[in-house]
């Protein structure tokens, strides 16, 4: 408490409240990284103006929207989880091990570009939603928390491609030493670039369905009332265990197909190796921590997400240390993440306290009498 004010939380948060707070913490972490970098002798507003400069360029959109796509595709299966109360870590696992299954499609089927690539996207659901299966199932009917089983899965994920890239799918004509076969179906490029594929336009489309979904949907509502009191659901003959295990299938199976369109939405030959997955599950994890779990505002955290990234690439090559920015990086989603947590309060002043006092009781009667 300063000077008699103290915080208090909202009942009901305001999601444009949440927004401009949100803004206003980003822009504060942006002020407070060009304090920074003026004290180590960098100019903050040539960081900036060569930061805009490369994004608005006609390849550094193709580049932030092809960077976009995994990011923003994880971050959705994320969101989905946490409207529920699920903590969904493991994204990279099951955009690696989607990414797994439609390799092996792609090798093992002969088949027509179209129809390979709907084979793909099809193996690529149904493998994300497989590595997630076993913690769903552990998790909605035994309590064992999806953290730790899903994050685990992760490495095991790493594990996997290691070997495919080493092992039974390695590219003996490449020059790679540690690489898959290369994919050579590709999604179509979008009109007027050259490295977009139609790929940027499923988060689109999954951002609407489920927007859909929560907004007129008995599902939608019957997921947001388990997230809400999972006790007061099953109260109501909402049956809990099967609602979580379709949502974290379905999360699954979002970062699964992710990783197919990682894997053939870049036109030209593309393969898996240790590098395949850049944290897009970590970088989606966050964007739907930072959009609150609202649908609407995943495309456009992870868009400026991406364009962050973007731009740190290309500052590095002028001279600019990595360190300096992921320390840039860290500086403004802590902004953005304090501004999150300050629109569920607000700054009040308490009302004095008035001290009712009882009426003063009447005097005690004296008695008239004569005196003995």
């Amino acid at each position: 408490m300063i000077a008699g004010v103290r915080l208090a939380r909202r009942l009901e948060v305001d999601p444009r409240r949440q927004n401009i707070t949100r803004l206003l913490g980003a822009a504060a972490g942006l002020l407070l990284a060009g304090l920074l970098l003026l004290l180590i002798g960098r100019s903050p507003f040539t960081i900036l103006s060569d930061s805009i400069e490369a994004i608005w360029s006609k390849r550094g959109v193709e580049n932030v929207l092809r960077q976009a796509v995994p990011i923003v595709m994880c971050a959705l299966g994320v969101a989905l989880s946490l409207r529920m109360r699920v903590w969904n870590i493991g994204s990279d696992g099951q955009f690696l091990f989607g990414a797994f299954c439609a390799l092996g499609i792609s090798i093992n089927v002969d088949a027509p570009d179209p129809v390979l690539l709907v084979l793909m996207a099809v193996a690529g659901a149904l493998g994300g939603a497989l590595w997630i299966l076993v913690p769903a199932l552990a998790r909605a009917y035994w309590g064992v928390n999806e953290i730790i089983t899903t994050l685990l899965l992760n490495f095991v994920a790493l594990e996997l491609i290691k070997w495919a890239s080493l092992g039974f799918w390695r590219d003996t004509k490449s020059q790679v030493t540690k690489s898959t076969v290369l994919v050579e179906a590709t999604l179509p490029r979008m009109w007027g670039f050259e490295r977009l594929s139609i790929a940027v336009l499923v988060p689109v489309v999954i951002t609407i369905v489920l927007f859909l979904v929560f907004r007129a949907t008995t599902v939608g509502y019957e997921i947001d009332m388990i997230g809400g009191n999972a006790r007061a659901a099953r109260f109501a003959g909402v049956n809990v265990p099967r609602r979580i295990v379709t949502v974290m299938l379905i999360t699954g199976s979002i970062a699964g197909l992710a990783g197919m369109l990682q894997l053939t939405g870049v036109p030209g030959s593309q393969a898996m190796g240790e590098g395949f997955s850049s944290n897009f599950g970590l970088s989606g994890f966050i964007v739907a921590a930072l959009a609150g779990a609202a649908f609407a505002g995943v495309p456009i955290a992870g868009l400026f997400i991406a364009a962050m990234f973007y731009a740190g690439l290309v500052l590095q090559t002028k001279g600019l240390s990595v360190y300096i920015v992921l320390a840039i990086y860290a500086v403004v989603l802590i902004g953005v993440a304090i501004g999150e947590v300050a629109a569920r309060y607000d700054l009040v002043r308490p009302r004095p306290h008035h001290v009712d006092v009882p009426p003063s009781a009447p005097a005690a009667l004296t008695p008239t009498g004569p005196t003995p």
